[in-house]
């Protein structure tokens, strides 16, 4: 349990450090999952699959930005963020 956490804690820490290149991630990999879904679908044309794989990423996107600015604030009013900003405050 304790090797979970570490693994846990390391992944939250790198999450935090590059919020906009796990958002990145998490968008590029929703819309090669959702192309690669739609194409699966029989019946559908090619532009209504694409329309559909974009729409799918943003809303990935919105709930990723949502919680990255969750994290964020967390980590502003409790971690060692804040006593970052008190610096130069």
């Amino acid at each position: 349990m304790g090797e979970d956490k570490g693994k846990l804690e390391s992944i939250r820490h790198w999450v935090v450090e590059n919020k906009l290149r796990a958002v990145g991630t998490l968008w590029a990999s929703g819309t090669i999952g959702s192309l690669a879904y739609n194409w699966s679908q029989p019946n559908m044309k090619t532009s209504v699959e694409i329309i559909h794989a974009r729409l799918h990423a943003q809303a990935l996107t919105l709930a990723a930005l949502t919680w990255a600015a969750i994290v964020e604030y967390y980590d502003h009013k409790s971690g060692s963020k804040a006593e970052r900003v008190a610096k130069f405050l």
